[in-house]
């Protein structure tokens, strides 16, 4: 019997380990299921290799944590295998096998439904965001909520091409704000960085803007092209941010 509790012990640590790398990676600015599928990845040692994977690695924070949970990963994945085998050998010379076997089962069922319960998720997220916050110095905000990724909000990248109506255009220029398209950061083709540019930040030919607003308002100006049809898509967007703004602030009541 006691192989087999060890072997259920072990398992639920590893998935409160999961839990906490997966809550971790999100107060750096992850994503949600991305930061879970990185968690699972490290922990089993799977190293899928995505482009995920590479902002994982280039961010110190994450990186350590990652470290870390691959380490007590693979300690973990052998204590399991050990208290699996061991747990068959005791069966085979128990007389009543099916005692342990049962309690086997039924501690694997409770932990695959508290590992699937959003009950369980919601209060072991709040209470492992709080712990970070007490006793960590990781920067514990969750991006994706304060910029309200949800409904069509999202940050996506833009490449500027040469016939884009944006090219050749500062950012006052554009009036992108006017359309509710708000621009972070602006990689240049040299691979130098512009954050938080301002209005008299001219958009090149090559360049990568970082855009937060909605999104299919945003690949529509992935599309538009320079000309009057671009002038008049440029309108239209602006009168329909207008629109926008006037309902969100009605929800609001404001």
């Amino acid at each position: 019997m006691i192989p087999v509790i060890s072997l259920l012990l072990v398992m639920a640590f590893s998935l409160l380990v999961i839990r906490v790398a997966a809550v971790a990676l999100l107060h750096t600015g992850m994503g949600r299921e991305a930061a879970r599928f990185q968690a699972r990845s490290a922990f089993t040692g799977a190293g899928f290799t995505t482009s995920e994977s590479e902002d994982v690695v280039g961010h110190p924070v994450r990186r350590r944590i990652v470290m870390w949970l691959m380490l007590v990963g693979n300690i973990g994945i052998v204590a399991a295998m050990s208290s699996l085998l061991l747990s068959f050998l005791h069966l085979e010379e128990a007389p009543r096998a099916w005692i342990p076997l049962g309690v086997l089962f039924g501690g694997l069922t409770l932990l695959i439904a508290a590992a699937s319960s959003r009950w369980v998720d919601r209060m072991m997220s709040a209470g492992i965001s709080w712990a970070l916050d007490r006793w960590t110095s990781i920067d514990a905000r969750d991006y994706a909520k304060l910029l309200h990724l949800r409904e069509d909000y999202g940050v996506t990248e833009l490449r500027v091409e040469s016939g884009d109506w944006v090219a050749g255009r500062t950012l006052d220029g554009a009036g992108l704000t006017q359309e509710g398209i708000l621009v972070l950061g602006i990689e240049c083709p040299g691979g130098s960085f512009i954050g938080a540019p301002g209005g008299d930040t001219e958009i090149r030919a090559g360049d990568r803007l970082s855009l937060y607003g909605r999104l299919p308002r945003i690949a529509e100006l992935d599309r538009r092209i320079a000309g009057d049809d671009g002038v008049a898509s440029h309108a239209e967007a602006v009168g329909e941010q207008q629109r926008v703004a006037t309902e969100e602030r009605s929800r609001a009541g404001r």
